[in-house]
């Protein structure tokens, strides 16, 4: 007990840069996945195709490695710098994970029933109308089952902004067992219970997120 008496203050020091690295994460990953989605589905090829690469490249190689070059080859071959380590590690989260959450947007919008668009259309609503109005509100709800199991993977992705030497929970860890190696058990134990606590939220949105998808999209 005085082992952990002693550590859990310490994690508790990373607990906030967790949290934001979190919340920037799931605002800026939402918005490049409706972004990435709705640009796959453009008639102009040039958006279409530099979409499709970008999908294609944060999807087929590690966040690790995607992380590591924003924070550090960006800088060193190109000479852009992002102005910190916060946009760095949650650049790379989103772009990570907006990728792949794109292809739930666009597969969401390919499944509503073609019988929605023409009935819309005999409505002679404009194509941005019938996505507005009929398709995407449809759309959304199928989405919601994997949007909302995407929120716990960027907040277990967070941990790897430690890599970068940002000072979330994972890194105090690592910095106590450092200290002690004897401690090394207690220490990632009391890591997993942070970020286990901190999941239960998540956890209960996504059900009540797959709750609201169930009651009723038109087929």
């Amino acid at each position: 007990m005085n082992a952990i008496a002693e550590i859990f203050p310490t994690l508790m020091q990373g607990l906030r840069i967790t949290i934001e690295v979190l919340i920037g994460s799931i605002i800026l990953g939402y918005l490049m996945a409706f972004i990435a989605g709705f640009c796959r589905l453009s008639k102009n090829p040039i958006i279409k195709y530099v979409t499709i690469f970008y999908v294609e490249v944060f999807r087929g190689t590690s966040l690790i490695v995607q992380l590591f070059w924003l924070f550090y080859a960006l800088p060193i071959l190109f000479g852009i710098e992002l102005g910190s380590d916060y946009m760095a590690g949650v650049l790379a989260i989103a772009l990570n994970y907006g990728a792949y959450m794109s292809e739930i947007v666009r597969g969401s919008i390919l499944s509503v029933a073609k019988g929605q668009t023409e009935a819309a259309t005999a409505l002679n609503m404009s194509r941005f109308q019938r996505m507005r109005l009929v398709i995407f509100p449809q759309a959304v709800r199928m989405m919601l089952p994997e949007f909302g199991n995407y929120l716990i993977q960027m907040l277990k992705a967070t941990s790897l902004v430690s890599l970068i030497g940002m000072g979330d929970i994972l890194y105090y860890g690592d910095i106590l067992r450092g200290n002690d190696l004897s401690q090394a058990p207690t220490v990632y134990f009391l890591v997993l219970v942070f970020y286990f606590v901190m999941a239960l939220p998540l956890i209960w949105l996504t059900r009540k997120m797959e709750a609201a998808s169930k009651k009723g999209v038109a087929s």
